[in-house]
């Protein structure tokens, strides 16, 4: 069976032999669709979209201000035009965040609108998501029809970690939007050898990068390929398209970059991430290839030790994103394997190539990156999953009374025993959840294997059973993921579990030793990470495994970086004692307060609306400032006050770190005197 003898998935109709009155726009055209479309497909779009919406919007202020780092600079960005274009975690300018701002401007224009709020910040995260949603459904439609549009639409919309991170403010959700467009963008492209489309698929691809850098660029390869391969003009004019295409990418890439690095040091912020204040260090060093290598300067080095081609598939991103990834595998190989012999053109053949291409590079990279890795950037691998899914399943149902209805039963049989294993990695969790998903996969399997015997309605309610057979487990895991709250800069998807610390938290253990003058706690600790599908397990750290150490102030006891509110990964909820003390004078002052680590200071910026200076930027372990620079603001009379017990890691600074935060905290407390407002430390630096 071949590519040629599968009948047009979606036949075009040219426009004057459909009569003027089905051309006609307004709200049936918008409920009914196109006069083509079956009576179906328009309102099973309509559902999708605003069962997709009530998903991602429902109940969304819980999280309150989910990621406070990425909160805390969308309230800079609200306050002030320069935070808003750097991206600084303040707005009086101290630092930028560690990533480049794209997705900042979204969040920081949404609170300039309507003001500061968890609501302000994440609706536009969870819009992006729908948007996401109906763009993968247009694309899949485009060559595969809507019944293969609605089922990639559906599963994307319910992949666990795509819930979670557009409810969510982490960039993820910006550059999955503008990655889904550009793949819409680049089959427009292909279907005409349409320069303005490909330049602007390039040009989408370029404005990812600015949302989270070179994670971006990994599907310029399979949208390059598959235009060269089968955009229906000649070889010369397509290297000539893709060398514009390319020149596009790089101006929308870079033209921010351009300006940040043609700016005075002295005229802007402080590029957090980086050890010498550029952008290009950021880009390519710790936000670059130090993820692949792990060789990140002042980063904490890969904490999952699990590299290989079966991290996909473990405790930390398997819940995330894998219930339908061997189903994608299955049905992408048997869809390509299908429009082999095509014709170079054959669209078929580069769809399959474009979303292949897009999962099988992306996958690699996310198995065998050493450096500082996430289960929750596997949202970028949904919209490849979800396509080859629908086009897969597509493939195969067209071929169902042939070898189509034996990959279905396969594709449904592996899928339900991998959703039987997946859910009993949280066993405690709906225990009866897994038997159902076992028994019903395997019976819908079953019936798949007789659709080429069934009549055509008994047909289609087969199909329908093995659609929602196979979304059983991961719409379980996505709606408990919805209905929890989500804050801290590690989030995870799924049921909390054993171990307390909820899902994704990542915590740094330390032995005694740690002390309020800036004393070391050097013992030999251990990181817990990953989220709460496998508890927390325990694994050695890297380096010397130094613990963590406290400035201005710690516990001194074995536990959870603490030494009082925040640390390196969780934002403090300042009382209002303390609230009330840095709002107190705080417009004599450029910033009302200082503390060691983004983080830690985004909680008290967002608390009390002045401005907190993250001193070491999210690590700790950027020179910005240093400590003469820390203490020219000083005398200035620039900082009110300087916190202390903000949790800081000392293992940063054997990648190359700067000790700069060590050494200001330590001045800070051998030079004023610590007061202790509700359980915290704080120095008036105006009182020496």
């Amino acid at each position: 069976m071949t590519a040629s003898t599968l009948p047009n998935p979606a036949p075009a109709v040219p426009a004057a032999d459909v009569p003027a009155a089905a051309r006609s726009r307004g709200v049936g055209r918008l409920l009914r669709g196109a006069p083509t479309d079956p009576p179906w497909a328009r309102p099973g779009l309509l559902v999708l979209l605003v069962a997709t919406a009530v998903l991602y919007l429902w109940g969304l202020g819980a999280s309150g201000w989910a990621n406070a780092f990425y909160s805390a600079a969308a309230q800079a960005g609200g306050q002030s035009w320069k935070a808003l274009f750097y991206g600084s975690s303040d707005p009086a300018n101290a630092i930028t965040v560690d990533k480049t701002p794209a997705a900042l401007w979204i969040m920081g224009l949404s609170v300039r609108l309507f003001g500061l709020n968890s609501w302000s910040i994440l609706v536009p995260q969870a819009l992006q998501g729908v948007a996401a949603v109906g763009l993968l459904h247009a694309t899949v439609r485009r060559w595969f029809g809507p019944g293969a549009a609605l089922v990639s639409g559906a599963v994307l919309a319910l992949t666990p970690v795509a819930v979670l991170m557009f409810r969510f403010n982490n960039p993820d959700a910006l550059l999955v939007l503008l990655l889904v467009a550009g793949a819409y963008c680049l089959v427009r492209a292909v279907e005409t050898a349409s320069t303005r489309w490909l330049v602007l698929a390039a040009a989408l691809v370029g404005f990812g990068f600015l949302a989270k850098m070179l994670q971006a660029l990994l599907v310029v390869p399979a949208f390059a390929g598959v235009y060269l391969l089968a955009a229906p003009t000649r070889l010369r004019r397509r290297l000539g398209q893709l060398a514009l295409a390319a020149l596009a990418l790089v101006v929308a890439a870079g033209w921010w970059v351009a300006v940040v690095e043609l700016v005075p040091a002295e005229d802007r912020p402080f590029i957090g991430g980086s050890q010498g204040n550029s952008i290009l260090e950021l880009t390519l060093g710790y936000n670059g290839f130090g993820r692949l290598t792990g060789d990140e300067v002042g980063g904490l080095g890969n904490l999952n030790f699990d590299v290989g081609w079966a991290r996909l598939f473990d405790n930390d991103m398997g819940a995330q994103i894998s219930w339908l990834l061997p189903a994608a595998l299955v049905l992408g190989g048997f869809g390509g394997w299908v429009h082999r012999r095509g014709p170079r053109t054959d669209r078929g053949r580069a769809a399959f190539l474009l979303w292949g291409g897009w999962l099988l590079v992306t996958g690699v990279v996310f198995s065998y990156m050493n450096g500082i890795v996430h289960a929750y950037y596997t949202v970028a691998l949904a919209p490849a999953v979800a396509a080859l899914v629908g086009m897969g399943a597509a493939v195969a149902w067209r071929l169902r009374e042939q070898v189509g209805a034996v990959v279905l039963f396969v594709t449904a049989a592996i899928t339900a025993v991998w959703a039987f294993l997946l859910l009993g990695r949280t066993a405690d969790w709906l225990p009866w959840l897994r038997v159902v998903v076992l028994v019903s996969g395997l019976f819908a399997a079953l019936m798949l294997l007789t659709l080429g015997h069934l009549a055509s309605r008994a047909g289609q309610v087969v199909g329908a059973l093995g659609v929602v057979a196979a979304l059983a487990a991961p719409t379980a895991y996505a709606l408990v993921t919805a209905a929890t709250p989500h804050t801290g800069a590690i989030p995870s998807a799924g049921p909390s579990t054993r171990g307390g610390g909820g899902p994704g938290r990542l915590v740094i253990i330390t032995g005694p030793g740690g002390g309020p003058q800036g004393g070391a706690g050097r013992q030999p600790g251990a990181v817990q990470g990953g989220p709460g599908q496998d508890g927390g397990q325990s694994r050695p750290g890297r380096g010397r495994g130094d613990g963590t150490w406290f400035p201005g102030g710690g516990t001194g006891e074995a536990g959870p970086v603490q030494g009082g509110p925040g640390g390196l990964l969780d934002a403090v909820t300042p009382s209002a004692e303390l609230v009330e003390l840095l709002r107190s004078g705080a417009e004599s002052y450029t910033w009302a307060a200082a503390v060691v680590g983004s983080n830690s200071a985004a909680g008290y910026q967002l608390g009390a609306n002045v401005p907190v200076m993250a001193v070491g930027g999210f690590n700790g372990t950027d020179p910005a400032p240093t400590l003469e620079r820390f203490q020219e603001y000083v005398r200035a009379g620039k900082i009110h006050y300087f916190i202390g017990g903000a949790g800081f890691s000392a293992r940063g600074t054997e990648s190359g770190g700067s000790d700069a935060a060590q050494r200001i905290a330590e001045w800070v407390a051998a030079t004023f005197t610590a007061s202790t407002v509700d359980g915290t430390t704080v120095y008036d630096l105006t009182s020496e």
